[in-house]
């Protein structure tokens, strides 16, 4: 087993009376071992924010040091001898579950440490393809990589560390902190993404902030929907009041005056420990076109989480919930959120995802290489995504203007008429499976379109609903009359 150089450390501070789980934890040695020494005498000197980080942390106080984390076996892949020592660049999970048993296995069962799966996607050809070339070139990746690939997706997502001679890392994979970080002993993912070395400050983690590295942008805005929901702007004025650096951390003992993403996710309330498996409060998963439950999509991954129902998921976070709103709040929140979910997938993901499969035969088959591609992939990739992230976080704005407003926009002004655009070009092609492809679209289009949802676009609103719409007008006008 890599970096077996702790293995006395539960000796010296567990009772016989402690129950099982106790010797999976560690608290700390009885003092700094003489190759942490060895390491401190040059790399205070030479690393002096290093040292400094690290004589802030909890590790420092544990008498855990430089050579507890970073020694290696001689047989490890990506060892190295330095100074007389074994050691290697990278403390991966499995390093830091040594001490840490608990969180990792959590962790090991989180979408999070799954993050680097998304290699070979339609995200990441992308950036390999669309946006990138071949060419940056490592000893690693002697055809090339791309470096779009490497500095975007990779950084988040995590890349597939690569070992050259020596122990040394391919720099098209290193430096990473990459959520989940394919690490040379095979373990997943990327401690580090959230307690960043060396003082790996549970403050700093329990910022939001700190999710902002990945949570961010068009797609997945999660960090701009919370500063802009009440949430985020509780914690902007309580900011000082919530205890951030406490080492009990409870919502609605220790504070209670805003939530982090860490309170909603991962931290504990007077019902549930704490948890590094993000997942287990989760309802949905809109990450897809059209979203699924959590359960699903770790049965997909092959993860434990496939036996945890959404139901339970749910009630974790209620319970979260719970310590600042009554039940009546948190129950009509829920309905309000299933509620834009299913207006998505009824009104654009479904008919959308089902128009585009139609117009397949008509497009050429090369990803991203047709307009439609675009559009479709941005309905739901970013627009469909930020309109349902923006109402599972209540951000309004992101739920609307962002989201569902963008998501109509381009359905109605963007994909039908390329729908349209692609059906002229297959009648007129004189190809029979042309022909016959661009026949069935225009019927499903047409079906779609003299929907409830679609018809006024096609000018068939019922009468009665027109009547309404222009009674509600006229009252609009009226108030700003007086």
């Amino acid at each position: 087993m890599k970096r077996n150089v702790t293995v006395g450390i539960v000796g010296l501070m567990v009772s016989s009376a402690l129950p099982p789980a106790a010797f999976a934890q560690t608290w700390g040695l009885a003092e700094l071992s003489r190759e942490s020494k060895e390491c401190i005498r040059c790399h205070k000197v030479e690393d002096t924010a290093v040292y400094q980080q690290w004589g802030s942390s909890q590790h420092f106080r544990a008498n855990v040091g430089c050579f507890e984390c970073h020694a290696a076996a001689e047989d490890d892949p990506d060892a190295f001898k330095h100074e007389g020592q074994w050691i290697a660049t990278i403390v991966s999970p499995k390093d830091c579950a040594r001490c840490h048993s608990r969180e990792t296995e959590e962790f090991a069962r989180s979408h999070h440490s799954q993050g680097a799966r998304i290699l070979g996607s339609l995200d990441n050809v992308l950036a390999e393809v669309v946006e990138g070339n071949q060419g940056m070139v490592t000893p690693a990746f002697q055809e090339g990589v791309s470096a779009a690939a490497v500095l975007g997706c990779w950084q988040c997502h995590g890349s597939q560390v690569k070992v050259l001679a020596g122990g040394k890392l391919d720099p098209a994979t290193w430096p990473n902190t990459g959520i989940g970080r394919i690490n040379p002993d095979g373990s997943e993912g990327s401690c580090s993404a959230c307690h960043s070395r060396h003082a790996f400050s549970a403050e700093q983690a329990r910022n939001p902030d700190n999710c902002g590295k990945c949570h961010m942008g068009p797609d997945h805005p999660q960090m701009e929907i919370y500063y802009e929901s009440k949430h985020g702007v509780a914690f902007r004025a309580h900011r000082q009041r919530l205890n951030l650096d406490s080492p009990k951390w409870v919502v609605g003992e220790d504070y209670s005056h805003a939530p982090t993403c860490a309170t909603c996710h991962l931290s504990a309330t007077r019902k549930q420990p704490v948890t590094h498996d993000v997942g287990r409060r989760i309802s949905w998963n809109n990450r897809p076109a059209i979203s699924i439950r959590p359960e699903v999509s770790d049965r997909k991954l092959g993860l434990p989480g496939a036996d945890l129902d959404w139901q339970t998921r749910r009630a974790n976070m209620k319970d979260v919930c719970l310590n600042c709103h009554e039940k009546q709040w948190v129950d009509n929140f829920y309905v309000q959120y299933d509620a834009l979910i299913e207006l998505y997938h009824q009104k654009f993901a479904r008919p959308g995802l089902e128009l585009y499969t139609l117009a397949k035969p008509l497009l050429e088959p090369v990803a991203f290489a047709n307009h439609l591609d675009f559009v479709w992939f941005e309905l739901w990739h970013h627009e469909g995504r930020r309109a349902r992230h923006g109402a599972s976080m209540m951000g309004p704005d992101y739920t609307h203007w962002h989201g569902t407003y963008e998501v109509a926009k381009h359905f109605y002004v963007e994909f039908i008429p390329e729908l349209r655009e692609l059906i002229e070009r297959g009648r007129a092609s004189g190809e029979p499976e042309k022909t016959q492809a661009a026949e069935a679209l225009e019927t499903r289009l047409g079906e779609v379109l003299r929907t409830a949802d679609h018809r006024w676009y096609i000018n068939q609103m019922p009468e009665a609903e027109r009547q309404r719409r222009k009674q509600a007008a006229e009252e609009f006008q009226g108030r700003y009359e007086r």
